[in-house]
């Protein structure tokens, strides 16, 4: 399904403006993630504002797997099946229902390009000046294609995350 993540042809972009940090977006996209043996794929939408996301899952036949959402009062996650899981953030919900941590907080930078404030981070660009491999709390992103907006900045559309024993694939397919 998420074969497109893996194309061998990168695409960068010429002489765009710089990435620039949206505070509120909506993406929609593929996603895949291993863990050991275990692994998911699944259709994600995420709305992401200053102070809530919204993340849903779902199959490949459209239906819903799984509904995340948080705000600095706590996250939770509601399954297909109607469990509820809630958790005081991130980290703690993700590593105990993935059994990995999901770092969302992070990942609202890191999908645009950039590292987040208050962890120190290592960016190496690409000749083009784009960010290819971005280094940040136990994690490697590395951006494998990028597209221009109507606005003529550019933002990642593959990007493929590392963590020990954990590798989590992206393919957004809109961003608004």
């Amino acid at each position: 399904m998420l074969s497109a993540c893996t194309a061998a042809l990168i695409e960068r972009p010429q002489a765009s403006r710089p990435i620039t940090l949206r505070t509120a977006f909506e993406l929609t996209g593929r996603l895949s993630a291993r863990h050991g043996r275990d692994a998911l794929s699944a259709s994600f939408r995420w709305t992401h504002e200053p102070a809530r996301d919204e993340l849903e899952l779902s199959n490949p036949l459209g239906q819903t797997i799984a509904r995340l959402s948080g705000d600095a009062g706590g996250v939770r996650l509601q399954s297909s099946e109607g469990r509820v899981e809630t958790a005081s953030d991130w980290t703690v919900l993700t590593t105990r229902a993935l059994g990995w941590p999901l770092p969302v907080e992070g990942l609202a930078f890191w999908i645009q390009g950039v590292p987040h404030d208050g962890a120190p981070a290592t960016v190496e660009a690409g000749s083009d000046g784009m960010p290819e491999t971005l280094r940040q709390d136990g994690w490697n992103v590395v951006y494998q294609a990028f597209e221009r907006g109507g606005d003529g900045v550019s933002r990642p559309t593959r990007l493929t995350l590392d963590y020990p024993e954990v590798e989590l694939r992206i393919a957004v397919d809109e961003w608004r």
